[in-house]
């Protein structure tokens, strides 16, 4: 019996349109080594205008002068024991039980935050989507199904899953092989259309402006789109081929089908030209040229792809021809000026094709992602850009219709000024992973957050996804030393950038709020030694006897991961 789109479609697509609430409900109901630092790779210098010394800083808690600033001399001799000129440095740590401030350093200077930008990222989606949110994946088609042929086309409508891969999933083809199964339930044996990859729920350009051009093959500049396969890369194994033949090219994902140029040769001799893979733009065809000896090992490459729909819809149809389903049409993206069936004025009635009276959709399957709560763990315990830029154009689609770096930005900053009450001035917000330099924010802004967060009912998902100090599968640093097994934190890394920001606990048992961000610097593994000198002091602190009752307003528990606040504590209360 035909049917138009579920009422499931419907509702996700429609929600997104709506009035954002804390925790929307447009999801469907679910069924029941250390990090890498995903912008580590120089990623361009800070451009922006920064002051030249530390000048005097005003303390973002209220203290009384007995306790106010204890750490602040050994953070400063370990800033200039750099002997770094032209550095610029910002540091602040505040206690949450005593609400004083141990050391404050140009705490309100916008400075560029690399990787701690996921933070800000973090927290919206964990208030804005909920960690239990699931992006959902659609195969649908405006065909019918007559005596096992699938009389149209097949389309593959993404919604902003990142996670079809191997990193959360058995593989990343899992969910094209249950949508294949799911067809072959149905009888399928033959699709005549063609395989279609729609990731028009998300709009704009896939790259941010501000990226740098020689960045954009590398795996952590993935383009940024609402349907993802395999994190948006693919890996090229090269080996030779018979005497004067190509050399041959497989990839991983197999089947994937993408514009490459293979005028390589394989030689007997010594190469006259050595093998190249290359791409001159990153929405240009992959080269492969020059030569490679008989005797020469496999070479991989990995490389992001020029279009994910289409590599995407490549995936599924090979998934569906290992199912013995075959496939008449292509495997493609949407075409230039081609109209999507799902996105756009439609999403009244999405079921209606425009055009094509008496045609409608049809959901054949849906495959929904793991929750927020999971994919947090990939944005900040791997600093995986990709992961958190698909849920900041999430913000913008839900906020306001705009699936895009400005949507998304937009989105993200009103809920940094609004719900945390961050100053406008004190933030830049360029994308959600931080691999731009033109982000801006300072290390009160992040101690703010996370004394919202602090105050939030999502605490302690969003402690349980930074990186634990000490751990080598997560921060390896700090190794054996108060801070190890104690401090959790986000690094940061881009060009002469370098930052960390989170909780740690003191000698004497008070959680702290630090945040430590580091511009202009010469080496950012010198940088890192002194965030750990500084994470390390914190975690060892003791308090003179005597000093700084805790403030009897804030009440403080331990969570699993880091400390819950009452949520009756105002904001006000950091001031």
């Amino acid at each position: 019996m035909r049917r138009i789109v579920g009422a499931a479609i419907c509702s996700i697509l429609a929600a997104f349109l709506l009035p954002v609430q804390p925790h929307p409900t447009f999801a469907v109901p679910s069924p029941p080594a250390e990090a890498a630092e995903a912008s580590l790779v120089e990623a361009g210098t800070v451009d922006a205008p920064l002051h030249e010394s530390h000048a005097a800083d005003v303390a973002a808690a209220p203290a009384s002068a007995s306790t106010h600033q204890l750490l602040r001399p050994e953070v400063q001799r370990l800033i200039q024991a750099t002997n770094w000129r032209g550095s610029d440095w910002g540091v602040l740590a505040v206690s949450l039980e005593r609400g004083d401030t141990l050391v404050s350093m140009e705490s309100d200077r916008p400075l560029a935050p690399a990787s701690n930008q996921k933070l800000f990222t973090s927290a919206a989606a964990l208030e804005r989507l909920g960690p239990d949110f699931r992006f959902p994946t659609y195969l649908l088609t405006d065909g019918t199904i007559e005596q096992g042929v699938l009389e149209g086309d097949l389309i593959l409508y993404g919604t902003g899953d990142p996670a079809i891969s191997d990193r959360l999933l058995g593989s990343a083809s899992e969910p094209f092989r249950e949508f294949a199964q799911a067809l072959t339930r149905k009888g399928v044996h033959t699709v005549s259309g063609d395989v279609i990859g729609d990731g028009t729920f998300f709009n704009g350009p896939t790259r941010h402006p501000s990226w740098r051009p020689n960045s954009l093959d590398h795996w952590y500049a993935a383009p940024v789109t609402a349907l993802t396969f395999n994190e948006n890369v693919v890996t090229l194994r090269i080996r030779p081929g018979g005497p004067g033949n190509r050399p041959q090219v497989r990839t991983v994902p197999e089947g994937a089908e993408l514009p490459l140029l293979n005028t390589g040769v394989s030689v007997t001799g010594s190469p006259a030209a050595p093998l190249q893979v290359i791409r001159n733009a990153p929405d240009d065809s992959i080269q492969v040229r020059g030569q490679m000896n008989l005797r020469a090992g496999e070479v991989w490459r990995v490389m992001t792809v020029s279009d994910p729909e289409a590599f995407a819809a490549s995936g599924l149809r090979h998934a569906l021809a290992e199912e013995g389903i075959r496939v008449e049409g292509a495997s493609r993206s949407l075409g230039t000026g081609e109209r999507s069936s799902v996105s756009g004025l439609g999403l009244v009635a999405p079921a209606f094709i425009p055009g094509s009276e008496g045609r409608t959709l049809r959901t054949l399957a849906v495959h929904r992602s793991p929750p927020v709560s999971e994919l947090l763990e990939v944005v900040n315990r791997n600093s995986h850009n990709l992961y958190s830029e698909a849920l900041l154009f999430a913000l913008g689609r839900i906020t306001s219709g705009d699936g895009s770096f400005v949507g998304g930005s937009q989105a993200l900053e009103e809920f940094l000024v609004r719900r945390v009450e961050i100053p406008g001035t004190e933030l830049s917000i360029q994308d959600g992973s931080g691999l731009s330099n033109q982000n801006r924010a300072t290390p009160s802004s992040f101690v703010r957050l996370l004394y919202y967060v602090s105050a939030s009912p999502y605490a302690d998902t969003f402690w349980a996804s930074l990186p634990e100090a000490g751990n080598r599968l997560e921060l390896g640093r700090m190794y054996r030393s108060p801070a190890a097994g104690n401090l959790r934190a986000k690094t940061g890394t881009i060009s002469r950038v370098s930052a960390l920001s989170g909780v740690v606990r003191t000698g004497d048992g008070d959680f702290v709020l630090f945040s430590v961000l580091a511009n202009n610097v010469p080496s950012t593994w010198g940088a890192k030694r002194v965030e750990d000198d500084i994470g390390i002091r914190l975690a060892s602190f003791v308090r003179p006897a005597g000093s700084g009752a805790s403030d009897p307003s804030v009440i403080v528990e331990s969570g699993p991961f880091g400390p819950r606040l009452s949520p009756q504590v105002p904001v006000d209360a950091l001031r």
